[in-house]
C-alpha cells in the first residue's frame, strides 16, 4: 500500500486531483467517457446486429469497427490509470473496483471472441448468425453493462459500503 500512497502524493497526482484546470481531472474524465463511448458503444452496435435488432445492416463492413473499439479501449486504459493514480488508496481498497476490472476483462474477451468466432466465418452476411454468435453478443452486452454499473457504483460504494453489501449478499445465498 506504500507504493499507492506515494503514487497518490506525487506532484502529478495532486495536480490531477486538486487542480481547477479543465486539463486536469475534468479532461481525464471526458477522455475516459469518450473512450467508453467508442469501446462500448461500437461493441453494442455489433452485438445488437448479431442479435438481429438491425438486420438490414451488413456485418462485413462492421469489421472496420473493431480497430475503433481498440482505440477506445486504449484511451480508457490510459485514462483509467490516471484516474487510479489520482485516488489510488481509495480505489484499490474498494472491492467494487476489482469487480469492475473483472467485467472489463471479460468484456474485452467477449469482443475478441466475437471477432474471431463470428467475423472470421467466410459465410458472413450469407448465413444466419449462429446460436454461439448470439450468446456471445448477449453476454457482451451484459458484461459491458455490468462494467459500467460497477464503475458508477465505485463513486457511491466505498470500501465500508462494499463490505456491507457483500456481507448482506452472503447471508442470502
Amino acid at each position: 500500500m506504500g507504493l499507492f500512497i506515494w503514487l497518490e502524493h506525487t506532484s502529478f497526482a495532486i495536480w490531477l486531483h486538486e487542480s481547477e484546470s479543465i486539463f486536469a481531472f475534468p479532461m481525464v474524465l471526458l477522455l475516459h467517457t469518450i473512450g467508453m463511448g467508442l469501446l462500448v458503444g461500437l461493441a453494442t452496435v455489433v452485438n445488437l446486429r448479431l442479435l438481429g435488432c438491425i438486420p438490414r445492416v451488413r456485418l462485413a463492413p462492421m469489421l472496420k469497427l473493431f480497430p475503433l473499439m481498440w482505440i477506445g479501449f486504449w484511451i480508457n486504459a490510459v485514462t483509467g490509470i490516471l484516474l487510479l493514480i489520482a485516488d489510488a488508496t481509495n480505489k484499490l481498497a474498494n472491492p467494487v473496483f476489482y469487480i469492475k476490472l473483472v467485467f472489463v476483462a471479460l468484456g474485452v474477451l467477449s469482443i475478441i471472441a466475437i471477432r474471431s468466432q463470428v467475423f472470421r466465418d467466410p459465410r458472413l452476411d450469407k448465413a444466419l448468425i449462429s446460436s454461439n454468435g448470439k450468446v456471445l453478443a448477449a453476454a457482451s452486452l451484459i458484461l459491458w453493462a455490468s462494467a459500467i454499473t460497477a464503475g458508477r457504483l465505485m463513486a457511491y460504494l466505498g470500501p465500508r459500503h462494499a463490505a456491507w453489501m457483500f456481507e448482506i449478499l452472503g447471508r442470502h445465498s
